[in-house]
């Protein structure tokens, strides 16, 4: 499961509307020198957009939790986003190409089959029924809970009793 901290701006029914929260790498963002990115957030604005998760918690307005996604689901859809456009890009290329050996018939085949491809995938993605609701819910966020909640304590405990075999493990090896 990929997890993101969120806070929920409105909820409905069992569907709750998140931000999720904003993190950089660097913590540069907003200084005037750095890699670049506060520059390129100046002129195009960082905007989050809403993100729309189902609400297992019953978590009210204002609250931090962690949103979740399936593993699986995130990178078929990425794998949809990247491979089905490119080679909806390459068939009608090489399809005009065979049939037309016009350049400018190529490239416009080209951009066709990429926006067909895209096309495709948003309408294989998004699956709408006829209430508007997801037809698939593996593509669906989740709240897991949260975002004060307590880790598990034996899943605490068992990791520093792994570190610290580990530790003595090293430290033996080493004649210590």
């Amino acid at each position: 499961m990929i997890e993101e901290h969120a806070i929920v701006t409105s909820c409905h029914n069992s569907q709750a509307t998140l931000e999720i929260e904003r993190r950089t790498a660097c913590g540069l963002c907003g200084q005037k020198r750095g890699c670049g990115n506060a520059t390129w957030g100046k002129l195009l604005g960082h905007k989050s957009q809403p993100l729309k998760a189902e609400n297992v918690i019953n978590a009210s307005v204002g609250d931090s939790v962690v949103v979740g996604i399936d593993e699986h689901a995130m990178l078929n859809s990425v794998f949809l986003l990247y491979i089905v456009p490119l080679l909806g890009l390459l068939v009608g290329a090489v399809l005009a190409d065979v049939f037309f050996k016009n350049e400018f018939l190529v490239i416009l085949s080209a951009a066709t089959g990429l926006i067909l491809g895209f096309v495709w995938v948003k309408g294989h993605l998004v699956g709408r029924d006829g209430a508007g609701k997801s037809a698939d819910n593996k593509y669906q966020a989740v709240i897991l809970r949260h975002a004060d909640d307590t880790v598990d304590d034996e899943n605490v405990t068992a990791n520093a009793r792994t570190i610290q075999y580990e530790r003595d493990k090293f430290q033996t090896k080493r004649g210590e």
